[in-house]
């Protein structure tokens, strides 16, 4: 809640903080889920070949769970760095460009990861 100094000088809760921790949490569940999936997935293609994991990507099951890995853990990176950009970084404007090379990085960084993924899954490796 905010006084009534503080709402003529926008000081007080913003209402982003539990928010942005729900998604933390609910990024982090998501992760947890998805990345046991692939380790168990993995360890059964251990001696798979090639052909045998682009067949693997090929199903649209697995496809689809890899490109939710992906999204999610870069999210989840994404929101982590962030609390410490904002609690650490004290200069407004290093912490406006550390925001916006954090943003644009875990875009290109997810992004190309899901490329790579629909690309193994469409054949076109």
């Amino acid at each position: 809640m905010r006084t009534a100094i503080g709402q003529v000088r926008g000081l007080g809760s913003a209402r982003e903080g539990v928010e942005h921790w729900k998604l933390q949490r609910l990024t982090a569940i998501a992760n947890v889920i998805l990345a046991f999936w692939f380790v168990i997935q993995a360890v059964s293609m251990t001696n798979a070949t090639r052909v045998e994991w682009l067949d693997w990507f090929s199903s649209p099951f697995n496809a689809t769970a890899m490109v939710l890995l992906a999204v999610s853990g870069f999210w989840h990176a994404k929101l982590g760095v962030q609390v410490v950009i904002e609690d650490y970084l004290h200069s407004e404007a290093l912490k406006v460009a550390a925001m916006t090379a954090l943003t644009l990085v875990s875009f290109a960084l997810a992004t190309a990861s899901v490329v790579s993924i629909l690309m193994l899954a469409t054949g076109g490796a």
